[in-house]
């Protein structure tokens, strides 16, 4: 049977079936940052299957634990097989797919990516009452909302200038989760200085014309200089050698929220600390 009969085979079969119940009992996701919330506050026997990127280690704080859940690469007649009763999808995810679950009266929720804490912490909630555990949710919530408050600086602390600067020069700008984590922590995120709002690339020879105070950059990968540490070698910056500084911060923890807030908060408290040391 080749795809296209698959599908119109299971559209009929699901179209036929009894009334999906009321209790969700298999959940697939098709997103990596709903992956990270849901195997939070799910039972493990709800969870029928997880997105791949889950489980890919350099953007995912999932990946070893997700080893252990099916994985769905995103196609209808895939996402199908595993007889969900609830598939959580976002913006990113294919929209065929999407289309197909809706006119088999698969239940589906749409997730917009989070521009602010608040929103992050309003996909929290709603995964954990989805899946009927709402109590979850509002622990996770807390544990979240605890680790912001640790990450606050002193009152009379100055904001330390930084950019995040990862693998081809991907940057974060006003707008986002992470720009909020960033003053959250205690930076002044100067992604605006090269001119970048949202999400984009910021090319090495601006950085170089105008350097940061602090690169927040990518983990080390052997054979594999980060842009960040091609900066901080260009000779056009001997002139300023010591006065800017690279601290880490890992790229997994850049493209979610929800519990890997707690992580970064952590990570940026970390780095602040040691720029705070750093002799003007």
């Amino acid at each position: 049977m080749n795809k296209r009969s698959f599908i119109a085979a299971a559209l009929v079969a699901f179209a036929f079936a009894a009334p999906a119940r009321a209790e969700v009992r298999r959940v697939v996701s098709l997103n990596p940052c709903l992956d990270v919330i849901l195997v939070n506050v799910a039972d493990r026997e709800q969870i029928a299957a997880l997105s791949h990127f889950s489980r890919d280690t350099s953007s995912s704080t999932i990946a070893e634990l997700s080893k252990s859940f099916p994985i769905t690469y995103e196609s209808a007649e895939e996402v199908l097989s595993f007889a969900p009763d609830l598939v959580l999808t976002s913006r990113h995810s294919s929209l065929g797919t999407r289309n197909a679950l809706r006119r088999v009266e698969i239940k589906t929720e749409l997730f917009s990516e989070p521009k602010s804490i608040e929103e992050s912490l309003a996909h929290v909630r709603r995964i954990a009452e989805l899946v009927g555990h709402a109590e979850r949710g509002e622990e996770l919530i807390t544990r979240i909302q605890i680790a912001l408050k640790d990450a606050a600086p002193a009152p009379t602390a100055a904001p330390v200038p930084a950019l995040i600067y990862q693998r081809n020069g991907f940057s974060t700008g006003g707008g986002t989760l992470v720009d909020e984590m960033l003053h959250t922590a205690g930076f002044d995120n100067v992604a605006s200085r090269y001119g970048l709002s949202g999400w984009g690339n910021i090319s090495l020879e601006l950085v170089v014309a105008n350097p940061p105070r602090i690169i927040l950059a990518g983990e080390d990968v052997p054979g594999m200089p980060t842009w960040a540490d091609r900066v901080l070698r260009h000779p056009a910056l001997r002139n300023i050698e010591g006065r800017m500084k690279r601290f880490t911060f890992p790229d997994r923890l850049i493209y979610c929220g929800g519990p890997v807030l707690i992580e970064a908060a952590r990570a940026l408290v970390a780095a602040r600390r040691q720029a705070e040391e750093m002799t003007p």
